[in-house]
């Protein structure tokens, strides 16, 4: 338990720096959008390596990937049903509000977390794994088909393969499993540089969502607020609940791997989700404003998560 409000004072510490970076603009008007892509493009992609090149590979293949898979695709269900036949939705917006309602943080946030909380980042390397290489692809086609009347095959593919954190993922990967079947390691040489790049990823990731916090407006009339609080109220309340359940019921899982799925899936709505919505201008407002509330919400969540189960 001390493990766990330490981890939640670090990230506190470097939130509220962010935000007061944010609010005072010690840093400039264009702070947000440098750490961002700095993050993104350099420091996220060592990181992941790094995790997951030194990673056990029974974490990466445990019981954890499915539950958080079926814990997020219970998730896109119900919020895609409730969006068709009750609201009558249209496809993008659909598949907007289902990333809202299952698609977690577990880059920017559930990183952090899982080293601070759980005591070992890898155990987010799964969860961002699953969500780039089969959530995304298959969203991505939903939404270019209805804009473009066809998916582009190709471009969705291409979009996969050039993100830089999924090469430095598939590349983290590709080493362990080598050093695994061989009983090597890494020499120190090559993965002590690598990992002091990547481990500036964490507190940059925190301080920047910090900034991205001031000024931020949230349930404005006409918004469409009640799809922001059926999305929110999945993403918080029922997914980390559902996790629980089908852990510990379905698959068994007891102990700290519990205490791990129902962390993960208790994480905020990733960004991944807003730049979808920009991308393709389906529901924006949907996919902001259900980020900024879970990102709030998934604060006092993750407490009652670690009173109950660390």
């Amino acid at each position: 338990m001390i493990g766990a409000l330490t981890g939640f004072a670090v990230i506190a510490v470097a939130i509220i720096a962010g935000y007061v970076a944010g609010r005072t603009g010690v840093l400039g008007p264009h702070a947000r959008y440098v750490l961002s892509r700095l993050v993104f493009f350099v420091l996220s992609p060592f990181l992941l390596f790094t995790v997951l090149a030194t990673a056990d590979v029974r974490i990466l293949f445990s019981a954890l990937l499915p539950v958080s898979a079926l814990a997020a695709v219970s998730m896109f269900v119900i919020f895609a049903v409730i969006a068709l036949v009750v609201w009558r939705r249209r496809a993008g917006s659909v598949v907007v509000g289902s990333l809202a309602s299952g698609y977690v943080n577990a880059n920017n946030i559930g990183l952090p977390i899982a080293l601070y909380m759980l005591g070992d980042a890898a155990l987010a390397a799964p969860v961002v794994l699953l969500q780039l290489l089969v959530f995304t692809p298959v969203a991505l086609a939903i939404l270019d088909a209805e804009a473009q009347g066809r998916a582009s095959v190709g471009r969705i593919v291409g979009q996969t393969f050039t993100n830089p954190i999924i090469l430095g993922s598939l590349a983290g990967l590709a080493t362990a499993l080598i050093t695994s079947a061989t009983g090597t390691t890494l020499p120190e040489i090559v993965l002590e540089p690598l990992s002091v790049v990547g481990h500036a990823a964490i507190p940059l990731m925190l301080i920047s969502f910090g900034m991205s916090l001031h000024g931020q407006k949230m349930l404005e009339a006409g918004s469409g607020r009640r799809d922001v609080l059926l999305a929110s109220a999945l993403k918080l309340l029922v997914m980390p609940v559902a996790a629980w359940l089908i852990g510990r019921f379905v698959f068994g899982v007891e102990g700290h791997a519990l205490y791990a799925v129902t962390v993960l899936a208790a994480l905020p709505t990733a960004q991944n989700v807003f730049n979808y919505a920009q991308r393709y201008e389906r529901s924006e407002i949907l996919a902001r404003d259900t980020v900024f509330l879970t990102t709030l919400g998934s604060i006092p969540v993750l407490l009652v998560v670690s009173l109950l189960l660390a």
